[in-house]
């Protein structure tokens, strides 16, 4: 496996090698870019019915938390995303703006990290505002083959300017503000994707990493795993739900499992409170919720919350494998929620991708979904158009409430879940063509059915985004 020193090198020599051939390589991090444009990438697992997955993704992926906060005390979103620039868009940028709720403009993204040659979204940032007020964001490595990131904002609750804090092994993290400071859920590449936490009062000295989760599969074979976890009440209860990959391979992800820690990290235990030791290394773990192994299904994570009482409940979705088509329907949209007495299970609606990405959202008894549950005009490609959701039961029974985006030109994909969300930005996404390359737009929304598209080209520092007109 390439060292990261051998891979700055290489990007060395390819930025001095672009430059003789006059492609603009110049680093552009802490640089204006001059509008909202995100990248646009596909994975190259070719199918029947397209690519695994591919399209508008820079608000990917679903084990990238948080991609927005909302600051009641600047009355802004703030808010990352992988960009591009004008003259190359497959180079990633991750890039970070922010909506003011009283002016109701948004100002030019800063790039806070320049990838350079890489057009890879799995790289794409995270964001955590600290108790002064100074914003990080955590830029996703790949691996040992791309380190992770670590930056913060030079000055508190500002966009203007980023220093680097550390460079380490992370991938899809997923940070969390807790009373006791960070909370990092993130994954390490050890042939197969295993899960770890660390945890730090001020972003700058951290705990030991520990590993939450590598369970064997087969022979003296790891399986590897998703997450995607949540905090209740300032981290009086931090969880996580995963899931496993047979044989190591992604494409074969199934099962589901939780894990809960009322302590920041030093205990971890089922929802029942039974102690479970780390790292979880049995299929058939307390910690298991669900055996769909056993179903022969397929389980995507998307989004986890928990209900008023902390009892946690996650959205997801399941098919019959891993290829994009109609042979792997249904493609089901689940709700899997802790009762106070037992998992129960719902199915809200379907739609016609693996990769159709929503946000769920509970207040009291009113739940809603936010996502790409209808048809697009790229069928059976990533996303589609955009529905809102709503059960008044707690998740048993769903309606859909209304539909905010129709007749468009691409699919819209990866509904992301701001903190705090206030309207009008209570969720935002990427659309783009996953059919073939093409530009991908950013947009946010409400749930009285207001959407805004962020302006592709920007002539001024802030400007108004243009109210997006149903069809």
């Amino acid at each position: 496996m390439m060292s990261y020193t051998l891979y700055r090198f290489l990007i060395l020599f390819l930025c001095f090698q672009n430059l003789l051939f006059g492609q603009d390589t110049v680093d552009l991090r802490n640089t204006k870019i001059n509008g909202y444009r995100g990248i646009w990438f596909e994975l190259n697992q070719k199918y029947a019915y397209g690519d695994k997955y591919s399209g508008g993704l820079g608000t990917y992926t679903a084990k990238h938390i948080p991609l927005a906060v909302y600051s009641p005390k600047a009355d802004k979103t703030f808010f990352v995303y992988g960009g591009t620039t004008d003259k190359d868009k497959r180079r990633l940028l991750c890039m970070i703006g922010s909506f003011d709720h009283k002016t109701l403009t948004v100002n030019r993204p800063t790039v806070v990290y320049d990838k350079i040659v890489v057009d890879d979204p799995h790289d794409n940032p995270v964001l955590y505002i600290g108790d002064d007020d100074h914003i990080w964001v955590f830029v996703s490595g790949r691996g040992t083959k791309r380190k992770g990131i670590k930056l913060r904002s030079v000055e508190p609750l500002s966009t203007e300017k980023f220093l680097i804090v550390a460079e380490e092994e992370f991938t899809y993290p997923q940070v969390w503000h807790t009373d006791n400071g960070f909370f990092h859920f993130f994954t390490k590449y050890t042939g197969v994707r295993e899960l770890y936490f660390e945890t730090s009062p001020d972003g700058k000295a951290w705990s030991p990493t520990q590993k939450l989760a590598g369970i064997p599969s087969g022979k003296d074979y790891r399986s590897g795993h998703y997450q995607v976890s949540n905090s209740f009440k300032g981290g009086a209860k931090l969880a996580t739900f995963f899931n496993r990959h047979n044989n190591g391979h992604p494409d074969t992800r199934t099962d589901l499992y939780y894990l809960q820690s009322k302590d920041h990290g030093k205990t971890w235990t089922t929802v029942q409170q039974d102690t479970l030791l780390l790292p979880i290394s049995a299929i058939s773990s307390p910690a298991r919720v669900i055996d769909y192994d056993s179903q022969k299904k397929n389980v995507y994570l998307k989004d986890m919350q928990f209900d008023a009482s902390g009892q946690p409940i996650l959205l997801y979705i399941t098919s019959n494998g891993h290829e994009p088509g109609p042979k792997n329907k249904p493609y089901e949209w689940r709700i899997t929620k802790w009762t106070g007495q037992e998992w129960r299970t719902t199915v809200v609606c379907t739609s016609d991708h693996n990769y159709d990405m929503g946000s769920l959202y509970v207040e009291k008894d009113i739940w809603k979904i936010v996502g790409p549950t209808e048809p697009g005009p790229q069928k059976y490609g990533t996303g589609g158009e955009i529905a809102i959701w709503i059960s008044w039961d707690g998740g048993e029974h769903w309606k859909k409430e209304k539909q905010i985006t129709s007749s468009s030109q691409w699919n819209h994909s990866y509904v992301r879940r701001p903190l705090y969300a206030k309207a009008p930005f209570q969720f935002f996404w990427a659309n783009g063509n996953p059919k073939e390359f093409g530009k991908s737009e950013l947009f946010f929304g409400d749930f009285y059915g207001n959407v805004y598209k962020l302006p592709y080209v920007m002539k001024k520092d802030y400007e108004k985004p243009q109210q997006y007109a149903r069809e």
